[in-house]
């Protein structure tokens, strides 16, 4: 039996709306959201491989974006819906845009948040890809130490509410380090769906934490290329959707009402 992502659903009314969290986060992740988002909307929380709750395979074939894609799907034909939502947060904008590209008839319409690894161009995986595979090979030589010590460890989230903060670092203690160093070996270098942008065929918004100033570039580019892309900036940084929790849950609501029917 080959390894499938934890997921769970959430709501009971409304066309359901898939999660997908960025790298060393959890289902925690949309914690904030869950309660807001049900109300219009049947909330489908997944968690990527190695993280939280869900396998960690050997096989690198697991890990690739393709696979995710793949993933996406089974887990649609598992709900018995024909069309969803989808919303992607940092490297999970990442897989649910590539989605996007592959499906566009499944998708209703789909949000994403700040993510370098969607709208990757080659500068950045210049600077950044040799850095992610030197964490990856450090994690698998030095195993949990590292991870708790990784930059992206949840308990260093200042700007995270108390309880999401708390709720990210209970999950981060069922990360698999091997998990975690594939991720970074295997889904984040094949990532980038920057070239494919301009084919985007379903309504699309942007919700930017314009604290992070790395994400400028990208979130030009993406409002340059994206056809009818819509773009809401709020007062906050990479995890726009803890940050500003409220004004994210409003933003996100308002457009999923946008295409529900009368």
């Amino acid at each position: 039996m080959r390894p499938s992502l934890y997921y769970e659903v959430h709501g009971d009314g409304g066309p359901f709306l898939l999660l997908v969290h960025g790298m060393l986060s959890s289902r925690a992740q949309w914690m904030l959201n869950l309660d807001e988002l049900a109300t219009i909307s049947r909330p489908v929380v997944v968690e990527l491989m190695g993280h939280g709750r869900s396998p960690s395979p050997d096989e690198a074939e697991y890990y690739s974006p393709a696979h995710y894609v793949a993933e996406f799907e089974a887990i649609r034909e598992e709900t018995g819906t024909d069309r969803w939502l989808i919303c992607g947060q940092s490297l999970g904008a990442a897989l649910t845009l590539r989605y996007s590209l592959d499906h566009p008839e499944r998708v209703i319409g789909q949000v994403f948040t700040n993510s370098n690894s969607a709208l990757a161009d080659r500068e950045w995986a210049r600077r950044v890809l040799p850095l992610m595979e030197a964490q990856s090979r450090r994690l698998e030589s030095e195993g949990r130490a590292a991870l708790d010590g990784h930059p992206l460890n949840p308990g260093r989230g200042g700007r995270l509410p108390a309880e999401a903060r708390e709720a990210l670092v209970a999950d981060y203690a069922l990360h698999s380090v091997s998990g975690i160093a594939k991720t970074g070996l295997y889904t984040v270098p094949q990532s980038s769906v920057r070239e494919r942008a301009g084919e985007i065929a379903v309504p699309t918004l942007l919700v930017v934490g314009e604290r992070e100033k790395g994400f400028a570039e990208a979130r030009c580019y993406a409002e340059e290329t994206i056809p009818g892309i819509t773009t809401v900036a709020l007062d906050a940084g990479h995890a726009v959707n803890l940050e500003a929790a409220a004004k994210f849950n409003g933003a996100v609501t308002g457009f999923i009402k946008s295409y529900l029917p009368a």
